[in-house]
């Protein structure tokens, strides 16, 4: 069964930092693409961020140069370093695990309030 466990939100100031992580378990972490998506209250799920298994990324516009995705296959963990937050990052951010295969999870997710 795969599991997605994130962790790492939280309140943070505009201007501020997070880091967000998710572990995952019950798949072949390293052939995998990851992603971070994020759905705001009355909007739709959005991707975020991704990362290949080969380490290619790719990024929303709305976050290029504020945000980083990076894996530890040893850790089976990727994570979201999100700098220059803004009240426009609010959201509940999901992790995504995508398999070769085409199959797809998501965690539960993990809720970034950013006061202004």
């Amino acid at each position: 069964q795969v599991q997605l466990v994130e962790s790492g939100g939280g309140l943070v100031q505009a201007g501020g930092s997070l880091r967000l992580s998710c572990a995952a378990s019950g798949i072949s972490f390293s052939l995998n693409d990851m992603g971070w998506y994020r759905q705001a209250r009355g909007k739709q799920r959005e991707l975020v961020a991704a990362i290949t298994g080969g380490g290619r990324t790719n990024y929303a516009d709305s976050v290029k140069g504020r945000f980083t995705i990076s894996r530890d296959n040893a850790k089976n963990t990727v994570y979201l370093q999100m700098n220059s937050l803004n009240a426009e990052d609010t959201a509940v951010y999901y992790c995504n695990i995508r398999s070769p295969g085409g199959s797809s999870w998501y965690g539960q997710g993990t809720q970034v309030t950013v006061s202004s």
